[in-house]
């Protein structure tokens, strides 16, 4: 069901974006060069499983940052929705706007996935954690939005 030939595997270079954050400001991967980077991709803010995953990174934010690692959230929100959902959750990271879809393309983020039992086209709800020489040390697709930060600190030996 899933086309995989996009996905990406540990071990590979991460793909280079710039994108606007919720504030309209450009933030870009190279930003973080040299640095741990956590970038998860999600359906569309504001909605009850994205909020429970954006959450979820915020109440964790602070061990992760102790960790090394920055966290970074993109959907294809455009800014306005982006900048409220940040207020409205008190979300403590940048939310970054991929409204055509090419950086969620680049990571292997958007495709088919079961809905309800039918198969449609859309985000992939993936996480991916990237080392500090800009490579994927960790990429993980089709998570689910409740427990998915608990799961990846298990992962990352962060317990």
């Amino acid at each position: 069901m899933t086309d995989n030939s996009a996905r990406l595997s540990a071990g590979t270079a991460a793909p280079e974006f710039t994108l606007d954050g919720s504030d309209g400001t450009p933030v870009a991967l190279a930003d973080h060069a040299g640095r741990k980077v956590i970038i998860y991709f999600y359906p569309a803010a504001s909605t009850p499983g994205c909020t429970t995953e954006a959450c979820d990174f915020r109440d964790n934010l602070n061990s992760l940052k102790s960790a090394g690692y920055q966290v970074l959230g993109v959907s294809k929100d455009g800014a306005e929705a982006l900048q409220k959902f940040r207020t409205e959750q008190n979300l403590n990271f940048p939310l970054l706007s991929d409204p055509d879809l090419e950086v969620h393309k680049a990571y292997g983020a958007y495709g088919e996935k079961s809905l309800y039992g039918k198969t449609v086209t859309g985000v992939l709800r993936s996480t991916f954690v990237i080392d500090e020489q800009g490579t994927i040390e960790l990429p993980l697709y089709n998570v689910k939005a409740t427990g998915h930060v608990a799961s990846l600190r298990k992962k990352l030996g962060l317990l």
